[in-house]
């Protein structure tokens, strides 16, 4: 029987990319391109009419935006929606809009060409950036210059789309992925972006299929061409043949299939079959995803992530906004438990604040970017206090590297207790604190650091990224990220061990837990609690009960005593074979 690997090797008319949104589609291509608008700089004589048109743009597109806000409300939640609000903020800009006024009654040109030229500097600087966060940003800063010269033209957006597509674009703003998704898209393909990336999230959130990064696929592909989207393995086929179109076919009917087989187990506890009980928990990024919480069958949230909240808003909430979010969340899971993980920025991600650093990577992010801003730090700390009086949240402390981390954060949150305690304002004293153990310093004294705090939670997604010294946005060196690397098995096993030594829990919450390929493994390694993307819940379940803890834990010990990546997975695709389990990635 043919696999998608025997598929993938012998296809020459495939393109790859990264698979942002899990899903197999079979449709035809539609080329997504904006309109490039042109710009007159010629000169205009009535200066107030100039003025008029760009105020009436300007509440036109503030109009359009304010629909689009709701649709994101009822689609997404109010969390994530706020990317909307943050654009809408743009255009109340005060010193934005004065600078343009000024410029129209100095330079008496028309008001498109002093708008795309006053909003090109803003954007000019973002581009220029190292960070990928700000380049995403300058990206909806087109979107709303663009939005703005358009309605000067009193031109209006058309969508031509008629009929089920599959969107193929250089990129995609949020206002374009939310409002394709209306029409009848299917999938999407992008040359650029991540699984960060805003189109990426919005795709997961609505189901979507994407595949994005692919770098050239509006190069080679052409309106109406039939194409074959695997949002699993992140490939496109195109002009696929008889072969190919019966194989995938196939796959997408087994897929349907195993997802109503997988609904008896979404609220069963994943039981091995000699009695050892897994608990799984949700990871969420999108606040659309706390009702998939609910009916996933999730024990809880593992991991909130809630430097999210400024990926959406575009700024640092203050600390009564942050409480009302994270108390809402609360409560919507509540009786169940919440971790919600501290701001965790800088690096790659969320340029709020002008460091200039060689290495950002290596530099002033996580834990250590808190406590050199204090202020910023305590007001998530007491908004979160404020959020616990339901004793269902806990506190998660990111990039963790010294005991003095540690120690210093916690004497922040005692600072913050004592300041509430003061306003007489209710709040969970005895609220858990955990790290996550993502720096390999806190691998190796696991042990040490764990006396410290309440619970451990191990993000694969770093810990990967330092243990082999590979940066895991770089398409150069991609083939050195190995989560199957025997570094990175023994590691896990070293923190799992040492966690116990001190009774104190340690979970898994990294991108690792989700490869189905993985689950036997870690669970043989020690690990008995996995936070994952609630959609792939059920199945995880499905797996946990389809093999002996004991056997699990042999694994375990036979991948631990191998030196080779390819070797160690060959041996887990065996433990499969032997154990009748189907993986939805194969869909086999």
């Amino acid at each position: 029987m043919k696999t998608f690997k025997d598929i993938y090797k012998k296809a020459a008319n495939k393109i790859g990319g990264i698979a942002a949104a899990p899903g197999i589609v079979i449709g035809e291509v539609y080329l997504f391109t904006k309109e490039k608008l042109e710009v007159s700089k010629a000169d205009i004589t009535d200066v107030e009419e100039a003025k008029k048109n760009l105020y009436d743009a300007l509440l036109r597109s503030k109009k359009e935006l304010t629909k689009i806000l709701s649709i994101a409300r009822d689609k997404m939640g109010h969390s994530r929606a706020a990317i909307f609000e943050a654009q809408i903020m743009v255009l109340d800009d005060p010193v934005l809009i004065e600078n343009i006024v000024k410029r129209i009654e100095e330079e008496k040109k028309q008001p498109e060409y002093i708008v795309n030229d006053e909003i090109s500097k803003y954007q000019k600087m973002m581009y220029d950036s190292n960070e990928s966060y700000m380049k995403e940003r300058a990206n909806d800063i087109e979107d709303i210059k663009n939005r703005i010269v358009r309605n000067l033209q009193k031109k209006r957006w058309q969508s031509k789309i008629e009929h089920d597509v599959v969107v193929v674009s250089e990129t995609l703003t949020p206002a374009d992925t939310l409002l394709l998704s209306r029409n009848k898209v299917k999938s999407f393909v992008m040359n650029h972006g991540g699984l960060t990336s805003h189109a990426a999230i919005i795709s997961r959130s609505l189901n979507i299929p994407a595949v994005v990064g692919t770098r050239n696929a509006t190069q080679i592909l052409k309106d109406g061409q039939t194409v074959i989207v695997d949002g699993f393995h992140g490939y496109v086929i195109y002009n696929p043949s008889e072969k190919q179109l019966k194989f995938f076919e196939q796959k997408r009917n087994r897929l349907v299939e195993i997802q109503k087989e997988l609904e008896e187990f979404t609220f069963k506890p994943a039981i091995t079959k000699d009695g050892k009980e897994i608990q799984f928990f949700a990871n969420v990024d999108v606040t659309g995803e706390i009702d998939m919480v609910k009916t996933c069958g999730a024990k809880g949230i593992g991991l909130y992530r809630s430097e999210q909240i400024l990926d959406e808003m575009g700024t640092f909430p203050s600390e009564n906004e942050q409480y009302k979010i994270y108390s809402n969340l609360a409560t919507r899971v509540f009786p169940d438990p919440i971790t919600i993980r501290a701001f965790d920025i800088g690096g790659d991600k969320f340029k709020f604040f002008e460091y200039d650093e060689p290495n950002p990577f290596l530099g002033l992010r996580g834990i250590r970017l808190l406590l050199e801003n204090p202020k910023l730090f305590k007001e998530q700390i007491r908004a979160v206090l404020r959020a616990s009086s339901n004793r269902n949240i806990k506190f998660m402390l990111p990039m963790i590297s010294t005991i003095g981390e540690i120690r210093k954060s916690k004497e922040l949150i005692t600072q913050c207790m004592n300041e509430l305690r003061k306003k007489k304002i209710e709040f969970d004293k005895d609220m858990q604190i955990g790290i996550m153990v993502e720096v390999p310093s806190a691998a190796v004294m696991t042990k040490e650091f764990a006396a410290e705090v309440d619970f451990l939670s191990i993000g694969t997604n770093d810990l990967i990224q330092y243990l082999m010294a590979v940066d895991r946005g770089n398409d150069l060196v991609a083939d050195l990220y190995q989560e199957f690397s025997p570094v990175v098995l023994r590691t896990i096993k070293m923190i799992v061990d040492d966690a116990k030594l001190v009774n104190k829990p340690v979970s898994l919450c990294g991108e690792m837990a989700a490869d189905t390929l993985a689950m036997p493994l870690l669970v043989g390694l020690g690990l008995e609690i996995l936070s994952i993307s609630p959609a792939t819940i059920p199945y995880a379940k499905k797996i946990i009960t389809s093999f002996k803890y004991e056997d699990a834990r042999k694994l375990a010990e036979k991948c631990l005593s191998s030196c080779y990546e390819d070797e160690i997975e060959k041996t887990i695709e065996k433990f499969f074979e032997k154990n009748n389990i189907v993986r939805t990635r194969n869909i086999i």
